[in-house]
């Protein structure tokens, strides 16, 4: 495939260049007027439209060539966090909120995560992997070429390696990259309420060894909050994952400074995610790491919590990245571009900085910027073409809007 004319061909960052830190957050190379050329689902070459030479026009027949014209080529966005595996939405507790309900009251109440566990162990592993697609096909024609995604709503032996599975069954089902996350230590299930140790040797001697021998998992997270899983407690079910080949991922500093980046960073975490809550320590403690900060920014703005101090992190040299979370209960989307526009509105990110955050970062951030996330010879082509826009900006500017016109997976145009 030959698409030219582009308007604007965005992240043309070097092959070599696999993650952003700090200021370069704001470095977005954008190629104007141009032409890349897709050949066995790489990115074959690219330039401007005044290097095109006619031997490549001549090659491409008028059904393998694209006009671009007045639109922009991104790279698809890399959503490193979400939960888009569950039974049932749970829309009965957005009134609850809505009346000013927490996200701690709702949970001990019933509902939150073990509401979703309740539902998800009554569901097959086919309903799961359905609803699970649907959810998928609709973000991918929002523009998301890879996606990371956890279990967590199963809470049980059982029902956590059916989540597994489903995940397994969607990375052979859908042509995007896709990573596999354990979260068993999403929450203690209402069996093992009184009993910690119980469930995380539950975690530890049952669980692991399975994912392990089924090859179901790249990594294991941990919900490290108050409430949910203390800072040894995560440091015991890391430990144990180590053994098994899984490297850490942690749900951190939602809902206070939990100490959860720190636990994370000594695990040499890929990622800590969340945020929401830090102070100067952590920002200190990012600011030498390779742990990348992924921050939710759709998640504070459903619950009505704070957003994550991005500006900070960016300026104590931190590595940061922007996900979804797409979930029933915290973040019901799967929508980068509105995460886009948010981490514009409201992590006062400039438009090109939210957008790297989304692409090569938020790649890195499941260690897949090495073949995704950027514009380079060699890498997946994985792309999406805009609709007319006059300017980057615009397209956080539309928040609510999709300008995703075209998406190209593999090299080839996506139809699903």
């Amino acid at each position: 495939m030959l698409i030219t004319n582009i308007k604007g061909l965005v992240g043309v960052h070097p092959k070599e260049k696999l993650l952003l830190r700090g200021q370069e957050l704001a470095d977005l190379p954008v190629l104007e007027n141009a032409w890349i050329l897709l050949e066995d689902g790489l990115i074959k070459d690219f330039g401007t439209m005044d290097s095109l030479s006619e031997t490549i026009k001549s090659q491409y027949a008028t059904h393998d060539k694209h006009s671009a014209e007045g639109r922009y080529v991104f790279p698809s966005w890399c959503d490193s966090h979400t939960h888009i595996v569950f039974a049932a939405p749970r829309e009965e507790e957005f009134a609850l909120k809505i009346a000013g309900k927490s996200y701690e009251e709702i949970a001990a109440a019933g509902g939150g995560i073990l509401n979703s566990a309740r539902k998800l162990q009554d569901a097959s592993e086919d309903e799961l992997f359905e609803s699970a697609s649907a959810r998928l096909r609709d973000m991918i024609r929002q523009g998301t070429g890879a996606v990371e995604i956890k279990s967590g709503y199963g809470l049980s032996v059982a029902s956590e390696l059916k989540m597994l599975r489903v995940i397994l069954r969607l990375k052979q089902a859908f042509p995007i990259p896709i990573k596999a996350t354990l979260l068993a230590a999403h929450a203690y299930p209402q069996a093992y309420k009184n009993d910690h140790a119980g469930y995380i040797r539950l975690i530890t001697e049952e669980l692991l060894p399975a994912v392990a021998k089924e090859n179901l998992a790249d990594y294991m997270d941990v919900f490290c909050e108050q409430g949910f899983f203390s800072i040894s407690e995560t440091d015991e079910l890391l430990s144990a994952a180590a053994q098994y080949g899984l490297k850490p991922k942690i749900h951190a500093n939602q809902l206070s400074v939990s100490g959860g980046v720190q636990i994370g960073v000594q695990h040499h975490a890929v990622s800590v995610d969340h945020l929401e809550e830090t102070d100067g320590s952590v920002l200190a403690c990012l600011s030498s790491s390779d742990t990348i900060a992924t921050l939710l920014p759709s998640c504070s703005f459903y619950l009505g919590i704070p957003f994550a101090n991005a500006r900070g992190l960016v300026n104590a040299n931190a590595i940061v990245a922007l996900a979804t979370d797409y979930n029933p209960g915290s973040t019901p989307s799967g929508n980068m571009n509105f995460v886009v526009s948010l981490g514009c509105i409201k992590l006062k990110l400039q438009p090109q900085e939210a957008i790297n955050a989304c692409t090569l970062n938020g790649a890195a951030a499941m260690e897949l910027s090495h073949e995704i996330g950027s514009i380079a010879i060699g890498k997946r082509a994985n792309l999406f073409i805009t609709r007319p826009m006059p300017s980057l900006a615009f397209l956080p500017y539309s928040f609510g809007q999709t300008q995703v016109e075209t998406v190209i997976l593999n090299g080839e145009i996506y139809h699903g």
